[in-house]
């Protein structure tokens, strides 16, 4: 927060100066047209041309700095690990944290939703129990978060595929493990079956969790399930909105704030579920968190809006009941009881028809769509249950 409060601050005094610069710029382009004497003014000008390149270069500095010094909380233990590292993933320059009180534990990679998700501060003060029993491994993807600039604007699923199976390799051969645990939520649990349908070789388990199936289908219905929540409430601007924005599917570069439309109805609806613990994402709690630098954090909310825009329409088509309906690694769906935006219903269809070594589906009664979140302790203890 101080360091966000500083660029600001130091923001605001470019901008003033700036301002000044066009006024005196501009008394003595009337003084030049007058043909009066315009010393002073010229001198006014050059001060102000200095005083705000000073302070851009300051902005600049600032910046750089805090990407610099970007970094995650330490850990005490001889052998623990808490660090982030850039990574190079099929050419793309992509950035982990790393936590864990004991580099010899089972990597644990937890792969956050979106796409253009980054949830490497949220899972550290969330699910920091984890890292007593497990290395574990958060990964901004390509064009999210630290590793925005990694999305160039061309990205497709197979993309995050490639990279998420590079990244394995990586965990594998750094970490002398045959296999590592595969965490998935939201947009991340699709990802997560399609790496373990890559490379089941590589991984113990996989854990699902506001478990996507059928991403146009989940879209639909949570459009429909908004429209029939507004018109309960009589919320005629909500309704305006949705009817003018139509159904999804949605192409083009409004794909985002369409889609939130509904999807952050769903959200407050769910908010305000007096059965849901501990409401959702703390948005500002991890946006001002050590792992980012200003213009990591300024990325983070690019990414939630760009990336989501330019890979999302591509999954439309993506079912996983038809796409993925068996796997070769033990899989585990956490499911929050009222989850709205990831219907229920979609998963344990998917589920009962899954084939799988094994399978459970796990009920947070207290939870919407993120248990990882809102049932946070059970959320370990189950998922150590099932890790054995």
């Amino acid at each position: 927060m101080v360091i966000t409060i500083i660029f600001a601050l130091l923001l605001i005094a470019a901008a003033v100066l700036f301002a000044a610069l066009l006024i005196n710029g501009i008394r003595l382009l009337v003084k030049q047209i007058r043909s009066i004497d315009k010393g002073a003014a010229i001198a006014r000008v050059k001060r102000n041309m200095i005083y705000f390149l000073a302070a851009l270069a300051l902005c600049a500095a600032f910046v750089l700095l805090t990407q610099a010094f970007a970094s995650t909380p330490g850990i005490s233990g001889d052998n623990a690990i808490a660090e982030l590292r850039r990574v190079e993933l099929n050419g793309r320059k992509e950035w982990i944290s790393i936590r864990g009180s004991e580099r010899g534990n089972p990597v644990l990679l937890f792969l956050a939703g979106g796409p253009g998700g980054t949830q490497m501060a949220a899972v550290r003060h969330d699910l920091g129990e984890l890292e007593q029993h497990f290395v574990v491994v958060n990964w901004d993807q390509p064009g999210s978060g630290k590793s925005y600039g990694a999305g160039n604007g061309k990205l497709a699923p197979g993309d995050y595929i490639d990279d998420g199976y590079a990244l394995t390799k990586y965990l594998c051969e750094e970490f002398a493990q045959e296999k590592i645990y595969l965490v998935g939520e939201s947009w991340g649990s699709a990802l997560g079956i399609f790496m373990v349908d890559r490379a089941p070789e590589m991984y113990h388990a996989f854990i699902g969790t506001g478990q996507m199936v059928a991403f146009l289908e989940t879209e639909l219905m949570d459009y429909e399930l908004a429209m029939q929540i507004a018109r309960e409430r009589g919320d005629e601007k909500t309704l305006a909105t949705l009817e003018v924005n139509g159904p999804p599917p949605y192409y083009g570069p409004d794909v985002t704030w369409k889609s939130a439309a509904y999807l952050q109805y769903l959200s407050a609806y769910m908010n305000k579920n007096p059965e849901i613990q501990n409401g959702g994402y703390n948005t500002f709690r991890d946006l001002f968190s050590s792992e980012y630098g200003v213009w990591d954090k300024i990325n983070f909310m690019r990414g939630i809006v760009t990336t989501f825009n330019t890979v999302y329409p591509q999954l439309y088509d993506t079912d996983l009941r038809t796409d993925y309906p068996s796997v070769d690694v033990p899989v585990y769906f956490f499911i929050g009881r009222h989850d709205v935006n990831a219907p229920v219903s979609l998963t344990e269809e998917y589920f009962n028809l899954l084939e799988a070594p094994q399978k459970e589906l796990v009920w947070f009664e207290h939870s919407g769509h993120s248990p990882w979140i809102n049932e946070s302790e059970l959320f370990v203890s189950e998922l150590l249950r099932v890790a054995g």
